[in-house]
């Protein structure tokens, strides 16, 4: 399944897979830099779904006036 028909879930199920494979440290250099390159690869399609998503998000807030309005979501950058 290529990236682009990944579901986020998926993408991080197998970022996970990756991670626990590395930790383990059982497997060849070579084999080692070929996950750890496809773990950047995934890390940034999640990364980049998530911006994508929030950007989506908005809130419902009550206005003065006593009316639901719709506001962007804004995210407080640390």
């Amino acid at each position: 399944m290529s990236k682009k028909g990944k579901k986020f879930e998926e993408a991080l199920k197998e970022l996970e897979e990756i991670v626990e494979k590395l930790e383990k440290g059982d497997l060849s250099l070579d084999e080692s830099i070929e996950y750890f390159q496809k773990g950047i690869e995934l890390s940034k399609y999640c990364s980049k779904r998530l911006d994508e998503i929030e950007r989506k998000i908005s809130i419902l807030v009550e206005d003065k006036d006593g009316q639901i309005v719709e506001e962007a979501f804004d995210v407080a950058e640390d």
